[in-house]
């Protein structure tokens, strides 16, 4: 199991909806995420794309030297970016990063949102032009030089000539749940990710896709983009998602979905159906709550509980063929020592090289303050039980 983490580039805070208890996301507040994910043993963080973020690319070419091991899921946008440029990019930031960069492709969802960036695309379409981008992308990052001559997309002696670190390229990365997406998934992708779904319809989606991979004589691996509450006890884990969500009134919510209406995604589409808008109705499978969604596109669930409650609701995903997380929650940067410290040692983590999980900082400094100036603080005996466990 890999567990990533998210840098909020489009906001933060501690509640959803409203200004209060917001916080500047500023160089400064995302370079700490950044730092404590990488400390803490996150094996990468996904920098989130389109108007209402940061540049992904830049921000995550501002957090490369600030970080010595975390790696960065950076979006390419078909469509918005040519794809000899895009794999230039893609080998710059690869190389200079010490191949700690991971590509996730974005075709987009929202036609408003597209059509202000100079794209007027259907659907369709946007899928097609996606699945020319990354024939060339892919190509060019190989080492060919590549003419191409498509319905979207023509290039003449496209060539990339500086190789990046990883071979053939970064791993590419992508979500969608058309059957336009999951064609252009099975032909060109590493890592097919969902957003938080109930299980039921994630076994379902990965049984698809490894059938549609099988086709082409590919194999798949997958992800899952998920946010988290968790607390020391399931009653305030439940109590901390209410109070995430107790400065939202009706009036936020339905002008968010009335935006979230127009998209043209499908996974959007499945997104918002799990709660209709309906804050009565949030909770739509075991401990995956969707209250995030109301006013948040995209990933729009959470899983919510006490550590050994969302410990095993992540080994059920795993049990279907999950094996990157994908998480947040908010605020980002205490969350995502909270996950760490009561989750990573409940989970069997992939070996991150060089990480120093919070499991292992008593082999750097004393676990805990030290007590009266004297002694070393006694180790939990239930957190001793589930290191073992872990490993």
């Amino acid at each position: 199991m890999e567990v990533f983490w998210f840098i909020p580039t489009h906001g933060d805070g501690r509640y959803l909806g409203t200004n209060k208890g917001a916080r500047a996301v500023d160089y400064h507040y995302m370079r700490q995420i950044a730092q404590a994910a990488d400390q803490l043993g996150y094996g990468g963080v996904l920098l989130p794309t389109g108007k209402s973020c940061e540049d992904a690319w830049i921000v995550a070419s501002s957090l490369v030297p600030a970080t010595e091991r975390l790696k960065f899921l950076v979006a390419v946008r078909p469509g918005l970016m040519s794809p000899t440029l895009s794999a230039r990019m893609a080998a710059t930031l690869d190389r200079i990063s010490g191949g700690r960069l991971l590509i996730n492709v974005v075709t987009g969802g929202d036609p408003v949102e597209l059509a202000g960036d100079g794209l007027f695309l259907d659907h369709t379409a946007r899928y097609d032009l996606t699945d020319e981008f990354l024939e060339i992308w892919r190509r060019e990052l190989a080492g060919e030089e590549v003419t191409y001559e498509g319905r979207h997309l023509q290039v003449e002696g496209g060539k990339v000539l500086y190789p990046p670190l990883q071979g053939p390229y970064p791993p590419l990365y992508f979500g969608g749940s058309s059957i336009a997406a999951q064609q252009v998934a099975a032909d060109h992708i590493d890592v097919y990710l969902t957003w938080g779904e109930p299980p039921a319809q994630v076994e379902e989606k990965i049984r698809t896709m490894r059938a549609l991979a099988a086709e082409k004589g590919r194999t798949l691996r997958f992800g899952i983009r998920l946010h988290v509450i968790v607390r020391e006890t399931a009653e305030a884990a439940w109590g901390a998602a209410d109070e995430l969500i107790s400065h939202l009134d009706e009036e936020t919510i339905a002008n968010a979905q009335k935006v979230f209406a127009r998209f043209d995604s499908e996974g959007q589409r499945r997104m918002s159906e799990l709660h209709g808008g309906d804050r009565s109705k949030l909770e739509i499978s075991p401990n995956l709550w969707s209250g995030i969604g109301l006013v948040r596109g995209g990933a729009g669930t959470a899983l919510v509980g006490d550590p050994e409650t969302v410990a095993a609701r992540m080994k059920e995903y795993a049990d279907l063929g999950i094996e990157t997380f994908i998480l947040s929650g908010y605020p980002h940067l205490e969350e995502a020592y909270r996950f760490a410290e009561l989750v990573f040692p409940l989970l069997p983590l992939k070996e991150q090289e060089g990480a120093r999980r919070s499991t292992g900082a008593k082999n750097i400094s004393p676990f805990g303050e030290i007590v009266a100036n004297n002694e070393l603080p006694k180790q939990d005996a239930a957190a001793g039980r589930e290191e073992v466990h872990a490993k």
